[in-house]
């Protein structure tokens, strides 16, 4: 469980195909404070972590992970966001996150608003029932509140903290994000559903 408040950024450094899967090496400042078997949210991606060395830490994601998800465009050099599980002593900063990613959405527009940024994100449709004007989003990890809803796309608004602390600066049109709905929204559509 997460909560959408990305601690650190990663740089990846080695990607290793075995059949259908894919492992990764990522470099970055909190690997010295993880251990193995660890859930570590990647782009909000939960993957668990198998090993440690050298300032790094490494991660597979399995076939079903990589077709759901934008881990497929990573490469060497890719900058990811990063958090560890959330603690239950703490405060729950951004929203419930479950790391388990929902869709994939691409960037159809940016702009720069002197001093802070909108990112406009079309996703597949049967999504529409899961975000709502001013509700919470998971775009690569990171916990946002979505404006100018409609039932296939939405926008985002960064502040300049976010922009220089988690990889929105990198995203440009065309690039694909990982999406994850809010799992209350989730959970009420499906009883609804079932009604």
């Amino acid at each position: 469980m997460f909560t959408g408040i990305i601690e650190k950024t990663g740089t990846i450094k080695e990607i290793i195909n075995t059949g259908t899967n894919k492992s990764f090496w990522v470099e970055s400042s909190l690997a010295s404070g993880l251990k193995v078997d660890q859930s570590l949210s990647h782009n909000g991606v939960c993957l668990t972590v198998e090993e440690i060395k050298d300032g790094m830490h490494r991660v597979t994601a399995i076939e079903e992970t990589i077709l759901k998800t934008n881990l497929n465009t990573w490469e060497k050099g890719s900058l990811i966001n990063l958090e560890r599980c959330m603690q239950l002593n703490g405060r729950l900063d951004g929203h419930i996150v479950q790391g388990h990613v929902d869709c994939t959405a691409e960037c159809i527009d940016v702009v720069e608003k002197e001093g802070s940024w909108e990112f406009k994100f079309a996703f597949p449709k049967q999504f529409a029932a899961f975000i709502i004007e001013k509700g919470s989003v998971t775009v690569n990890g990171i916990s946002l509140t979505c404006f100018n809803v409609t039932d296939d796309n939405f926008m985002v608004a960064i502040i300049p903290y976010t922009f220089e602390h988690t990889n929105m600066s990198y995203i440009s049109k065309g690039e694909r994000v990982n999406i994850e709905w809010d799992v209350i929204g989730k959970y009420v559509q499906r009883k609804l559903s079932l009604s």
